[in-house]
């Protein structure tokens, strides 16, 4: 027989299920409410911890490398993503300062090392984004944006034209598009080319890299293949554009050369092609081309490393040693004789020939005007390292 009090506390709670849960919940309340007030504190704390890591990883210098090579290239990496966080009329005020060559029709600047000339994925700043900036400052505030006449990569730096008129940029394209503008480019190579003047004539064709990275990339599409030890015509690939470079080298040593540059077509990347899979010397601090299987930092050998003051970790950094040196225009509109527009490399490039033991040609052997060097140096000093 049952204790007589275990239906006391059943009849109980089955009778009171709503007095009980109104006890759970007045007990409950004062939980919930110090959970949430705890959670809230938490999250307050850890959103001021992670301000102040942020704040300190600003305000947190790098370590000032010993070599003047290791400083410049810091100071490099450092301008380049200045660069992007500029105001616009703090750039176009540079840009105007460093003008090559104006006059009624064209202005010339010399483009800095790591501006892009087009937006796109990424790009805070680049050079249309300030040409109607640029244009005022030049011809009051009335003025109309000047127009880009052709592109230059984002790591090259050198000659850039722009017009004032929309009419004239097309006939400025139209002169590039037909092969009129003569240009010359000066690069660093890794390795000296051989024979040291010569033509390359091999199409270029962009391809996917399979790989870890897969990703794309301009190379090779010769019309000839060796087979059984004769040289034999191999099928063309409909989507080869034809390339034709022209070199000269103008300084050289054991590991590293200068060598002057002149493209007779105009295809992407046809100079970084050209010297890295036609000549085997790839342009000094071009990280895409100089390995085809991979995306990776380029590879130096210990002298050249040595020479330059760096470490192999630390070759990332090194930026595209091209420089669009000078551009000759034919005669154009009112004006009856071509226009030679030349710019001086920027000071990193300079410093590179240096450690390089590289000389540049005198001022008569390369045909530049004083003017147009003089303008450069100076836009040299503004712009860049």
């Amino acid at each position: 027989m049952a204790a007589p009090t275990s239906n006391v506390p059943r009849l109980w709670v089955w009778g009171s299920r709503q007095r009980l849960g109104n006890v759970f919940s007045l007990v409950s309340k004062p939980f919930c409410s110090a959970a949430a007030a705890s959670g809230t504190m938490s999250a307050q704390r850890l959103a001021e911890k992670l301000r102040a890591q942020k704040q300190e990883q600003k305000t947190k210098q790098p370590p000032v490398p010993t070599s003047p090579v290791q400083r410049r290239v810091q100071e490099l990496v450092r301008f380049t993503k200045q660069l992007q966080r500029v105001h616009p009329n703090v750039l176009a005020k540079a840009l105007s300062r460093g003008i090559v060559h104006q006059d009624k029709d064209l202005v010339v600047i010399n483009k800095p090392y790591g501006l892009p000339v087009h937006g796109g994925p990424g790009v805070r700043l680049c050079i249309s984004d300030v040409l109607p900036i640029l244009a005022k400052m030049l011809h009051g505030h009335k003025a109309e944006p000047l127009h880009l006449c052709h592109r230059l990569d984002k790591e090259t730096t050198g000659v850039m034209v722009l017009a004032w008129e929309k009419e004239v940029a097309h006939q400025v394209q139209e002169l590039f598009r037909t092969r009129q503008v003569a240009k010359k480019y000066w690069t660093i190579t890794v390795r000296v080319p051989v024979p040291p003047a010569g033509v390359v004539d091999i199409p270029v064709i962009e391809k996917e890299v399979q790989g870890q990275q897969r990703h794309y990339k301009m190379t090779l599409s010769p019309g000839f293949r060796m087979e059984d030890g004769k040289m034999v015509r191999a099928r063309s690939n409909r989507k080869a554009h034809t390339a034709v470079t022209q070199y000269q080298v103008l300084s050289s040593t054991l590991s590293a050369a200068l060598v002057e540059l002149q493209p007779i077509t105009g295809v992407k990347h046809q100079l970084r092609v050209h010297l890295s899979f036609g000549l085997d010397c790839p342009i000094l601090g071009d990280h895409k081309y100089s390995d085809w299987n991979k995306l990776a930092p380029q590879k130096l050998s210990l002298g050249t490393l040595k020479k330059l003051g760096l470490h192999q970790a630390k070759a990332r950094h090194i930026p595209l040693h091209l420089h669009a040196r000078q551009l000759i225009l034919p005669a154009l509109g009112s004006r009856k004789e071509e226009l030679s527009l030349v710019c001086e490399p920027p000071r990193f490039f300079f410093r590179s020939l240096q450690r390089l033991d590289l000389q540049t040609p005198s001022q008569d052997q390369n045909g530049g005007d004083e003017a147009g060097r003089e303008g450069a140096v100076k836009t040299a000093g503004l712009l860049g390292p």
